[in-house]
C-alpha cells in the first residue's frame, strides 16, 4: 500500500513538472490588443481605476538645491503644462503647478512648486503615450499613442486631468497643437497634408489649408498664422513657412539641412536651428522684415521654449557635441546624448545669459528637451532626455 502511494506521488510530481515546463516554454502567452475602433466624441471607454484613490506616488520630489527640484524619478511623457494659479483663488500669492503624465501608467500628476508636493489626480490607465499637448490651463492634454496588433495606428485622445471624460480625434494624425480655445491637427498622406482647426472640445472641425508636402510639422504662430516646417533631416534641405488663415504659404527660413523651427507666441519671431558644415546653428528670423540674425549659442530648436511676451528664449545648450554625429537625426533617434547647460537668450540685443549650470549644481548629466515655462516666467520645467525624468528650476 505504502509503495503504491509513493509511486502515485512520483507520477503526480512528474505530471506537474511537465505541465509547468509546457506553460513556461511552449504555451503562447495571451496578448491583449487595445480596441482601435474610433469612437465618436464623448463616446468610448479606456481602462481606468477609481478616481477616489488618487494619491501621490511613493517616491516624491527631491530637492537637489534650493532652486532645483527633481520632480519625478521615472520617465514622464514629453509635454507638460506649467500653470500660474495666481488670481484663480482669493490669495494673490504666487502658486505655480506643473501638470504632467507618468509614462508607465498614463496617470496625471500635479506638482506644486510652492509646497513642493506631488499629487496624482487621475489614475486612468493609458500606458504607451508618446507625447502630450496640454491646454494652457492644464485641464486636459491631447495625448498620442500607438495601438493595433502591429502598433501601426496612432490614436489621439483628450485626457482630462481631473475627470474621466474624454474624446478621440481622428486616427493617424501626424501632428497636434493646442491653444487656449482651439485644437490644430495635421493629417498627412502620399498626396500631401491637410490642416484642420476645431474647438477645444473637438467639435466644429474645419480644414484651414492643404499642402502637397506630406512630411510637415505644424504649430501656432500668433493669432492669425500658423508655422509649418518640413520634418528635420540632415540629408534634406528643409524650409519653414508662415501660413495664414486663407492657406497662403510664405517662407521664413531655409532651405537648410536639419531645419527645426519654433515660433514665438505672437508670431513676430521664428527661432530656427539647422546643421551646416557638421555643426549646429541657431538664428532668429523677424517675420515682419525677413531679417535673419545669428545667435551666440548653438542647439536644436526643440530644446528651447519662448517666454510668453516674446522677450526671451530658454534653451538647453550642449557643452560639447559628440564628434561624427549627424545632427539632428542622431539626437532624435537617441544615438547621441548631450550634456547641457540652460541659457536665456534675450531677443533685444541677442545676448545669452547662463541660467543653470546643471552638471555643476546637480552633479549629473542633462539633455534638456520638452521645456515649459509659466506665464509669469518664475518656473522653468524640462525633461532630461537621458532618463526621462522631470525637473523644475525656480528662476
Amino acid at each position: 500500500m505504502r509503495r503504491t502511494l509513493i509511486i502515485t506521488g512520483i507520477v503526480v510530481v512528474i505530471i506537474g513538472v511537465g505541465v509547468a515546463i509546457y506553460f513556461l516554454f511552449f504555451a503562447k502567452p495571451a496578448i491583449t490588443v487595445p480596441d482601435t475602433t474610433l469612437p465618436s466624441a464623448g463616446q468610448g471607454t479606456l481602462p481606468s481605476g477609481s478616481a477616489s484613490d488618487a494619491t501621490a506616488p511613493q517616491s516624491g520630489p527631491k530637492a537637489v538645491t534650493a532652486r532645483l527640484v527633481k520632480i519625478s524619478a521615472g520617465p514622464v511623457v514629453p509635454g507638460e503644462a506649467v500653470v500660474d494659479k495666481r488670481g484663480s483663488t482669493a490669495s494673490s500669492s504666487p502658486e505655480v503647478v506643473v501638470n504632467y503624465i507618468e509614462r508607465q501608467s498614463g496617470n496625471v500628476f500635479i506638482y506644486s512648486e510652492t509646497t513642493r508636493t506631488l499629487t496624482r489626480v487621475s489614475n486612468k490607465t493609458l500606458p504607451g503615450i508618446q507625447s502630450a499637448a496640454w491646454l494652457s490651463d492644464g485641464s486636459a492634454a491631447l495625448v498620442r499613442y500607438l495601438s493595433g496588433a502591429d502598433s501601426s495606428t496612432i490614436n489621439t485622445y483628450a485626457l482630462f486631468a481631473t475627470s474621466s471624460d474624454g474624446f478621440f480625434l481622428s486616427q493617424n494624425l501626424t501632428d497636434v497643437a493646442v491653444s487656449s480655445t482651439n485644437i490644430l491637427t495635421l493629417a498627412s498622406g502620399v498626396n500631401g497634408s491637410v490642416a484642420s482647426l476645431s474647438n477645444k472640445d473637438g467639435s466644429h472641425s474645419v480644414s484651414i489649408f492643404t499642402s502637397p508636402l506630406s512630411a510637415l510639422r505644424l504649430s501656432y504662430a500668433g493669432k492669425d498664422h500658423y508655422l509649418a516646417f518640413t520634418k528635420p533631416s540632415n540629408a534634406l534641405a528643409g524650409g519653414a513657412f508662415l501660413v495664414d488663415t486663407a492657406g497662403n504659404f510664405s517662407r521664413v527660413g531655409g532651405a537648410h539641412n536639419g531645419l527645426v523651427a519654433l515660433a514665438s507666441p505672437s508670431g513676430k519671431w521664428v527661432l530656427i536651428s539647422s546643421a551646416r558644415g557638421g555643426t549646429m546653428q541657431l538664428e532668429l528670423v523677424d517675420t515682419t522684415t525677413s531679417e535673419s540674425i545669428a545667435l551666440p549659442v548653438a542647439t536644436i530648436a526643440d530644446k528651447c521654449v519662448w517666454a510668453t511676451d516674446d522677450s526671451a528664449i530658454y534653451c538647453g545648450v550642449p557643452t560639447t557635441s559628440p564628434a561624427g554625429a549627424v545632427y539632428p537625426d542622431d539626437w532624435y533617434q537617441g544615438a547621441v546624448h548631450f550634456s547641457d547647460r540652460i541659457w536665456k537668450i534675450q531677443v533685444a540685443g541677442r545676448y545669452a545669459q547662463l541660467v543653470l549650470d546643471f552638471p555643476k549644481e546637480a552633479k549629473d548629466v542633462l539633455d534638456a528637451w520638452a521645456l515649459a515655462l509659466d506665464p509669469s516666467e518664475t518656473t522653468l520645467v524640462f525633461v532630461n532626455k537621458n532618463d526621462g525624468s522631470l525637473w523644475s528650476y525656480s528662476l
